[in-house]
């Protein structure tokens, strides 16, 4: 699970990220996806949306990898690093299963063929390097013209497909996709034979008495028919097949230089250049949703791509701004999708001097931003805080005659979640609604260049040196005072108890062995995808399902509720209460930081053997049976209250408590 460690590692190794001590301001956005993120990246960066297409934007998700920028005089640089080799086979095998389990099911030839390219979690979409097709055009003949082989029907809605070029696809090296379109074909023909071959001996050797319902019955055949694919030679062979032709694509680059690893698989793609339209042209390749390059794209294959140069956007008056700008994955939109944030994210919350937050302000702040917000004020981060309010030309109503009538319509929805979120913690609620009434920025039709000839472009560049005043004055460490708060240990220990609690009661309906009115029982296949994650050691989530982050932020809800509550004071307490809140912000950024390792040591390291029981089974029952391993003997072992013999998780987190008391010169007293 260093993996991201190795490959940040890897960009620092070309492109250093400036910190605070060389005169720059580190910014990470968070948004939903759709509510324009990326566009406001562009703003900053002064890219143009026709010409230069940096970074890619559209309706659905776009940005899949982290993208880090330094905008700083020079010469273009980046450095793109890939997702290894076992992390793209992982993604593929599932995606074969996937389709297998369509093929079962009696899915149509369409859907099993998506399956197969596009994995369920979205971020790996294999069609984005291998192509796609129409139905009409599934049996393409050599002679074909591979450009003509896309479907962009889909894709209407997508700024990116809609109009200009980042790069004419007939100048893109050859590929023949001709040759790639057998190997697909291919595969789900053999797909389809391992399905038919193995589906009347499942059938046979299934007992009835297992099932109480047709969908027991169909997930009893699923997963035996994955255990018996994925056993088979002739399905190791799909996989290797399609490698072959996503190897194909690097092979392609025609610039930079690619290294590669001891296994062969690249590792990272850097270059160099004076021309900005060529570099930008080339980086697209590994950052783009563009649907006429569907066939030659790298992007899913991308982990992180890190860029710098002269970036100059129109708002500033025509000089660079000394910022980094670091872009990821977009928030998810209802409490469905949406999911604690993971830990990357969360260390970079803790690294970076701002968190702009950016949201669509034609609607209510949506699932994916409140959890955000309370993340961010849990870890005692609330003075980084910077909102983003886009689309501000879009709220409308009889009501709502000026700009100041508008603001206040979104920022009293704003201030309606502060309330919500913040139960009791008054300090929070204080502080957060002090960042909404003087950190939030409003931006009307960002999309385009910003033209001081129009009110729009006028109100969006004000808007934008505003931000930039904002990020250059943030991060200033306030100045605590000789007081300090003093605790008591048996406060803290009963929020321990209380988010362990917690994490259990979640967990258990997650797994199905409770059922809650708040909590959806998760579909087994999705269960067993985060097992074998933690079986492997490769990863400590699967797209929402992210036990370690949950129980992260368990803890740091309850420690920040016990925070604003001390005992008493060592010295005269602060006469303002934005003193008493910097005290907790600095004690719950100390734990905060602290939290990831000793939650990693018990559920990934410590927990492993115990995870790889759990994926090891196997037959009629199975389901159930993994279910109650992973609460009994992964959580309710490693992840528990303290109790005779079994101390070691809960003593770690009182000690980094007490590291992070001493470190902020509070104290904690019996």
């Amino acid at each position: 699970m260093d993996t991201i460690g190795n490959t940040i590692a890897l960009r620092d190794k070309h492109i250093p990220l400036p910190t605070r001590e060389d005169a720059y301001r580190q910014i990470l956005l968070l948004g939903t996806t759709g509510a324009g993120k990326t566009t406001v990246v562009r703003q900053l960066l002064g890219t143009d949306p026709d010409r230069d297409r940096f970074p890619s934007t559209s309706t659905a998700k776009t940005t899949v990898s982290d993208t880090e920028i330094v905008l700083a005089p020079g010469e273009f640089r980046a450095v793109v690093t890939f997702f290894p080799r076992a992390e793209i086979v992982r993604h593929l095998e599932e995606c074969a299963v996937r389709a297998s389990i369509s093929i079962l099911n009696g899915a149509e030839p369409k859907s099993v063929r998506e399956h197969l390219l596009d994995h369920e979690q979205q971020r790996f979409r294999f069609s984005y390097v291998l192509g796609r097709r129409t139905e009409e055009k599934e049996s393409l003949s050599a002679a074909a013209d591979p450009f003509d082989v896309f479907d962009n029907s889909e894709f209407d809605d997508a700024e990116d497909a809609s109009t200009g070029f980042e790069a004419d696809p007939r100048e893109l090296p050859s590929i023949d996709l001709s040759e790639t379109e057998a190997v697909i074909s291919r595969a789900l023909d053999t797909l389809r034979m391992l399905v038919t071959s193995n589906e009347a001996e499942i059938r046979r050797g299934l007992d009835s008495t297992d099932a109480e319902s047709d969908r027991d019955v169909k997930d009893l055949l699923a997963e035996d028919l994955e255990r018996r694919i994925r056993g088979d030679a002739e399905f190791a062979r799909i996989i290797d097949s399609l490698l072959v032709e996503i190897d194909k694509r690097f092979l392609a680059v025609s610039v930079g230089e690619i290294d590669r690893g001891d296994d062969g698989w690249p590792r990272s793609w850097v270059w160099d250049s004076t021309d900005r339209k060529t570099f930008l042209q080339a980086v697209n390749r590994f950052s783009s949703n563009y649907a006429p390059l569907f066939g030659h794209l790298l992007s899913p294959l991308v982990d992180g791509i890190r860029v710098s140069g002269p970036f100059v956007p129109t708002w500033n008056e025509g000089k660079v701004p000394r910022l980094v700008l670091v872009d990821g994955q977009g928030l998810g939109h209802n409490p469905a999708s949406a999911a604690e944030l993971s830990t990357p994210v969360t260390e970079w919350i803790n690294r970076v001097d701002v968190v702009l937050l950016v949201d669509n302000a034609a609607q209510p702040m949506q699932a994916g931003p409140a959890i955000a917000i309370r993340s961010i004020l849990n870890s005692g981060n609330t003075e980084k805080l910077v909102f983003c309010f886009t689309h501000f030309d879009e709220v409308t109503g009889d009501n709502l005659a000026t700009a100041r009538d508008r603001a206040d319509h979104v920022l009293a929805s704003a201030h309606n979640l502060a309330t919500t979120l913040c139960k009791d913690k008054s300090l929070a609620e204080r502080s957060l609604r002090r960042r909404l009434d003087g950190a939030t920025v409003f931006l009307s039709r960002i999309d385009k260049p910003l033209s001081v000839k129009n009110s729009d472009g006028r109100f969006s560049t004000q808007s934008f040196r505003k931000l930039y005043k904002l990020v250059e004055d943030a991060g200033e460490r306030r100045e605590l005072g000789p007081a300090r708060p003093v605790y008591a240990r048996t406060d803290m220990h009963r929020a321990l108890v209380d988010a362990i609690g917690d994490f259990h009661t979640r967990w258990d309906a997650i797994l199905g062995l409770k059922v809650s009115r708040s909590v959806a029982k998760e579909h087994w296949t999705r269960i067993k995808a985060l097992n074998k994650r933690f079986a492997e050691g490769s990863a400590e989530e699967y797209d929402t399902l992210r036990p370690s982050a949950e129980l992260r932020e368990f803890i740091k809800e309850e420690l920040y509720k016990r925070f604003e509550l001390p005992r008493r004071w060592r010295g005269q307490r602060p006469e303002d209460d934005d003193t008493f809140t910097a005290i907790v912000d600095e004690f719950s950024q100390a734990v905060a930081r602290r939290l990831d390792k000793p939650i990693r040591d018990r559920l990934s390291v410590a927990a492993q053997p115990e995870w790889q029981r759990a994926f090891e089974l196997q037959g009629p029952g199975s389901t159930g049976m993994r279910a109650e391993h992973i609460a009994e003997d992964v959580f309710d072992s490693f992840v528990a209250v303290p109790t005779p013999g079994n101390e070691d998780f809960f003593n770690a987190l009182e000690s980094l408590i007490d590291d992070a008391a001493e470190i902020i010169g509070v104290t904690l007293e019996a």
